[in-house]
C-alpha cells in the first residue's frame, strides 16, 4: 500500500509529489498518457509560483530555461500599462516558459526526490474506504493508498467518481490554439496580427521558437467534443475569417481547443480523497493563472497531507486545504470572467474596458490587479491579529542568507529577532533561526512550510499556544 497516490502527472501532480517526498512520504503518480504532452497551454510562471520555486531551491533551473519579462508584463485583459511600484515580492517579473518545460522540470524534481512515476497507466475507477482508497487501472490492476489526490484535469475522473458537484457556466466561446509553420514574412505577419487585435483581443499569432508560430483564433462555434483537436483546415478557415489570410499555415506541431467554461468544485476534499488543479477549478486562460493556481494548490496541500501520513497533523489541518484554497480559486474565476468580458468586441464591454483603462492610470489600481493575478496578495483567514497574519512572507535578506534559502526542506520556520524564543518539542517540524538583521516589522514570525505567517510576536507563551494549531502536539 502506498501512502499517497496522485492521479495525473501534470504540473499540479508533479509539484505535489515533490512536496510529499520532501517529508519522506511514499508517493505514486499515475499518468494516463505514455509520453509528456507537447501542448503549450501555459506560457509562464507568475511571481508567487516563482517564489515557490525559490523556496524549494528550483528557481535556478527554471531561470535557465525561461525569459524574464520585468518591464511591461502582460496587462490585465491586454490593457498595457507600466508595472506598478511597491509590488510585494522580490520577484517582480513574469517568467516566460512553455508548459512542457515546466512539466519536465517538475517531473524531474519529483523523480529526484524518489517519487514513483508511472506513465501510460490510466485510472478507470476509485473506491474510497474507511482507512484506504482503492484504485483500478485500465489493465485491471488494483492499487491501494492511504490517501488519493485527483490532479487529473478539468474532466477529472476522480471528481466524477466522488460525485462532487462542479457548478459554474458552460462554454459560450471557443478558441483554437496551436503551433505551426507559416509562409508569410515575419514583419507582415506581425503587422496583420496587431491590426486584427485592435478589435479582436482573442486573436494572436507570433513566433514560438524553432521556426514555429503560435496562433490563437476564435472558433466558429463551440464544439460538442472538445477532446478532438481541430484540423489544420479548420484553423486556416478561422485565420482567414479574422485576419483575411491564413498566413500560409502548414506543418503543424500540435493543435488544441479551449473555451471560456468556468467551474469550481463544491468540495476539495471527500474523506481520504482530495482535488487539486484543474480537477478542482476550470476557467479561461486569460491572465495565465491556471497552471500557477494548480502549483499553488499543491504547495498548500503537500505539507498538510504529509503531516497526516506521518501522524502529527493537528485536528482539522487537512480541512484547511479547502478552507484556504477554495476562496482563492473563486477569486481567480472572478478575474478571468471579468477579463473574458473585457476582450469582447461588443460596445458594452468595450465601454467598461475604456473606463478600466483610465482607472489603471492610478498606481494603486494597477498594484491591486497585479497582486491578484500574481497571487502575492493572497491572505488566508487565520483570525484576528497582526496584519501579516495569513500572508506569505516575501523573500528578505538575513545575516544567514536569504529567507527562502532557509525553507528548502519543507519544514516550518521560526524567524526570531529576539533570541529569547524556543520551539523545543517541535524541532523536527520547525526550524528556529535567530537573526538580528532587523528586516522584519515584528520581533518574530512563525512561518508554515508554505511560507504563510502563522504567528508573530515576542511572547513565548503565546507562541506555545499557536504551535500546536499548525504543527501538532509537542514531542514528549
Amino acid at each position: 500500500m502506498f501512502d499517497v497516490i496522485v492521479v495525473g502527472g501534470g504540473p499540479t501532480g508533479m509539484m505535489l509529489a515533490g512536496e510529499l517526498r520532501l517529508h519522506g512520504v511514499d508517493v505514486l503518480v499515475l499518468e494516463r498518457d505514455a509520453e509528456p504532452s507537447p501542448l503549450v497551454r501555459s506560457l509562464g510562471l507568475h511571481a508567487r509560483s516563482i517564489e515557490i520555486m525559490d523556496q524549494r531551491g528550483l528557481l535556478e533551473r527554471f531561470l535557465a530555461h525561461g525569459q524574464r519579462y520585468p518591464e511591461r508584463p502582460r496587462g490585465f485583459a491586454g490593457i498595457d500599462k507600466d508595472w506598478p511600484a511597491g509590488v510585494d515580492t522580490a520577484h517582480g517579473y513574469i517568467l516566460g516558459l512553455p508548459q512542457p518545460v515546466t512539466d519536465r522540470l517538475l517531473a524531474e524534481h519529483a523523480a529526484e526526490l524518489g517519487a514513483e512515476i508511472r506513465r501510460g497507466h490510466e485510472v478507470t475507477g476509485i473506491t474510497p474506504e474507511e482507512d484506504a482508497v482503492t484504485v483500478e487501472l485500465a489493465d485491471g490492476t488494483r492499487l491501494q493508498a492511504q490517501w488519493l489526490v485527483g490532479c487529473d484535469g478539468g474532466r477529472s475522473l476522480v471528481r466524477r467518481q466522488l460525485g462532487v458537484e462542479f457548478p459554474g457556466e458552460a462554454a459560450r466561446t471557443e478558441w483554437l490554439l496551436g503551433e505551426m509553420e507559416v509562409t508569410t514574412p515575419a514583419e507582415e505577419l506581425a503587422a496583420v496580427s496587431e491590426e486584427v487585435r485592435k478589435t479582436h483581443k482573442g486573436f494572436g499569432i507570433g513566433p514560438a521558437g524553432n521556426g514555429l508560430y503560435r496562433a490563437v483564433v476564435p472558433a466558429a462555434t463551440v464544439s460538442e467534443d472538445r477532446t478532438t483537436p481541430p484540423t489544420l483546415e479548420e484553423f486556416r478557415t478561422q485565420l482567414q475569417a479574422y485576419a483575411g489570410t491564413d498566413f500560409g499555415a502548414h506543418s503543424v506541431r500540435w493543435l488544441s481547443r479551449f473555451t471560456d467554461a468556468t467551474r469550481l468544485a463544491e468540495h476539495y476534499r471527500s474523506g481520504r480523497v482530495f482535488l487539486a488543479g484543474d480537477a478542482a477549478h476550470v476557467h479561461p486562460p486569460l491572465g495565465g493563472q491556471g497552471l500557477n493556481l494548480g502549483i499553488q494548490d499543491a504547495f498548500n496541500l503537500g505539507w498538510k497531507l504529509a503531516a497526516a501520513v506521518k501522524g502529527w497533523a493537528p485536528e482539522g489541518l487537512l480541512d484547511t486545504y479547502h478552507a484556504e484554497r477554495h476562496p482563492v480559486a473563486d477569486d481567480v474565476l472572478t478575474l478571468t470572467r471579468a477579463q473574458s468580458e473585457l476582450i469582447s468586441p461588443e460596445p458594452g464591454p468595450q465601454a467598461v474596458r475604456r473606463l478600466l483603462s483610465e482607472l489603471m492610470d492610478f498606481e494603486d489600481v494597477r498594484r491591486l490587479l497585479v497582486e491578484k493575478v500574481m497571487a502575492v496578495g493572497v491572505k488566508y483567514d487565520f483570525g484576528e491579529g497582526h496584519e501579516l497574519l495569513g500572508k506569505r512572507l516575501r523573500d528578505i535578506e538575513l545575516k544567514r542568507g536569504r529567507l527562502y534559502g532557509l525553507m528548502r526542506d519543507g519544514r516550518g520556520l521560526l524567524l526570531d529577532q529576539t533570541g529569547r524564543l524556543s520551539v523545543e518539542g517541535w524541532a523536527d517540524r520547525v526550524e528556529h533561526v535567530v537573526d538580528h538583521s532587523d528586516e522584519l516589522a515584528v520581533p518574530a514570525v512563525l512561518l508554515r512550510p508554505d511560507g504563510h505567517v502563522a504567528w508573530c510576536g515576542d511572547d513565548q507563551g503565546d507562541l506555545l499556544a499557536h504551535l500546536p494549531a499548525w504543527f501538532g502536539a509537542a514531542d514528549a
